[in-house]
């Protein structure tokens, strides 16, 4: 019996912040007959991925004496993940016939703890030599009114397949399963199998990816799909735009006209040419909308340096490798995030930068520490291993504190020394023009919601293969599909938010900047919708503590995703306003 592992559970590779191992492990070579360690790790319902434990919190065989601890990682914690060397004597090349681990006394208590277990599907992971190991608690009994239905799984068959001095692949197989029954005694056994392999050591990792879920041919017709409909928008709007810019370019710089032509062209003059001294007005809530921009622009570059890393570096084969990257490259982008939050605060007018610099540099990992704090206060109500430890928190907070906000603050500087003078093309009225009323699809509430639809099309299917690999145990590893999709929403949102400025501005409304974050934001609601759609239709989760960290987790999600997209519209309709107004008289 197999299961796949999911990929926010990976080894992480950055070996400044992990700890020490074995040699052997630590260079995944054995001699003959030396000792390789079975690390147990957790245990939890399988069709709740969040809802894990410590694999002891079950009584299982303990074992004798002190057992050591493996910590890999500051990802590996957020993951979840505790390993604990089982003690369980496992020699390289050596076969175990059928050995004993321990005799199980069972009690009332204990008889109740594996029926419930049993009951709710739980299964366990073990690791060796850094390759994941799965099995069921037990099982239910075919006959379903035998008073004993729950049997639990007493032989564990470990087969491991080695090339020459290398493990290169494992797999559990389950024997031998026995009722529950108080006042009884069961003999816990294991054993091992080793055979030979030509797999290399390279390749060792490719029986978890599911090649043909990934590489489906729906897969494939998703991003062509995306792919046409991003020459199809990006020429659209470019023929449309262009052309109409174009004529509205050549009636505006008309100098010789007769006087009834002069006069015909006033009074046709509307639209985005009538609001050329307003358009430049410093929006509202400047100090936010700065904030969410700069921390945009951050995430845009976070996303795809982590994408291009776990391209070139195959982070998912890792625990928690994915997590850290993460980490550890938003604090290193926080520059980025001052730069432009700073540059465009101090182009709009903006006087209080020291707040400015504080509201970039907490927003975004403020947010996600109250959404953590809230599930972590679950977690240590349920006694769970997703709980994050308190000494990792201070890491955390200590990263925050003294990489991410320094760079943040020196971005800011830069920002406001290297791009903060104004330069608008169109100097701004003292006095603003009053807004006309216009039909009910020109309205910025409207074109803000109807702004991310086409950009959730473009993601729509990847968002499927996201979510199956985060929580339905599959491991992600197509980034080169991830990178393509990126790319495709960040230029169709950039398009459609463009589109969308442009209607807005022709209706005489110069309220643009927060319309086009919005618009573009929106994208973020529309998947948020659709995880809700997916976690009904498509999972089996269950339970309060599975629930809120299902749409906890998707919430962090969805808002990082909406900051990156808001951020990435109104960069691309700031470029495009300033465009069109550099050529027009604005007296």
């Amino acid at each position: 019996m197999r299961l796949t592992v999911p990929s926010f559970t990976i080894l992480s590779i950055i070996l400044t912040i992990a700890s020490p191992a074995l040699a052997s492990e630590y260079d995944h070579r054995y001699q003959d007959d030396d000792k390789v360690t079975l690390w147990v790790n957790k245990v939890g319902p399988y069709n709740n991925p969040q809802e894990t434990y410590n694999y002891y919190s079950l009584p299982f065989c303990h074992p004798d004496g002190t057992a050591a601890h493996k910590w890999g990682g500051l990802g590996e914690v957020l993951g979840g993940n505790e390993l604990i060397d089982s003690l369980i004597d496992i020699k390289f090349k050596k076969n175990v016939d059928k050995a004993i681990v321990c005799e199980l006394e069972l009690d009332e208590a204990r008889v109740k703890q594996f029926k419930d277990a049993i009951e709710n599907s739980y299964w366990f992971e073990f690791f060796m030599d850094d390759l994941p190991l799965w099995g069921y608690v037990g099982k239910l009994h075919p006959d379903r009114n035998n008073d004993n239905k729950q049997v639990l799984h007493t032989h564990n068959i470990i087969n491991v397949q080695y090339n020459k001095d290398q493990i290169i692949h494992v797999n559990l197989s389950q024997d031998n399963p026995k009722p529950l029954e108080v006042g009884k005694t069961l003999d816990m056994f294991y054993s091992v199998k080793w055979t030979s392999t030509n797999v290399t050591f390279a390749r060792r990792f490719d029986v978890y990816l599911d090649y043909p879920f990934f590489e489906h041919q729906i897969h494939w017709f998703s991003i062509f799909n995306s792919f046409m409909m991003v020459i199809f928008l990006t020429g659209l709007v470019s023929m449309i735009l262009m052309r109409t810019l174009r004529n509205d370019y050549a009636k505006y710089a008309r100098e010789d006209d007769d006087l009834e032509t002069l006069e015909r062209d006033v009074s046709e003059e509307s639209g985005w040419k009538l609001v050329h001294g307003d358009v430049f007005r410093s929006p509202r809530i400047l100090v936010l909308l700065s904030a969410v921009v700069g921390t945009g622009a951050q995430l845009a570059l976070l996303v795809l340096l982590v994408i291009l890393f776990a391209i070139v570096g195959m982070l998912y084969i890792g625990r928690g490798a994915i997590v850290t990257t993460f980490i550890v490259c938003y604090a290193f982008t926080s520059f980025i995030s001052g730069y432009v939050s700073g540059g465009m605060y101090s182009r709009n007018g903006g006087k209080n930068w020291i707040k400015s610099t504080i509201l970039t540099a907490s927003l975004f990992p403020f947010l996600c520490f109250g959404i953590g704090f809230v599930l972590n206060t679950i977690a240590i109500f349920y006694g769970s291993l997703a709980a994050i430890p308190f000494g990792t928190m201070v890491v955390v907070l200590v990263i925050w504190a003294f990489i991410s906000f320094p760079l943040a603050l020196l971005g800011t500087v830069v920002g406001r020394n290297w791009s903060g003078t104004p330069n608008n093309p169109c100097r701004v009225k003292t006095i603003p023009r009053p807004i006309p009323e216009k039909k009910w699809y020109l309205t910025p509430s409207v074109v803000s919601v109807m702004g991310g639809l086409l950009p959730f099309g473009s993601i729509f299917i990847e968002m499927y293969f996201v979510f199956t690999s985060f929580w339905n145990y599959k491991v992600y590893y197509v980034y080169g599909f991830m990178l393509l999709v990126f790319l495709i929403l960040i230029i169709v949102t950039v398009c459609v938010t463009i589109v969308g400025t442009y209607f807005l501005l022709n209706a005489e409304n110069y309220h643009w900047q927060w319309t086009s974050f919005f618009s573009a934001a929106s994208t973020a609601v529309y998947v948020y919708l659709y995880s809700i759609y997916y976690y009904y239709v498509k999972t089996k989760m269950s339970g309060f503590f599975q629930t809120s960290f299902y749409f906890g987790y998707t919430l962090m999600f969805c808002l990082g995703l909406g900051i990156l997209c808001g951020a990435v519209g109104y960069l691309g309709s700031n470029l495009f306003v300033r465009r069109i107004y550099r050529n027009i008289k604005c007296d």
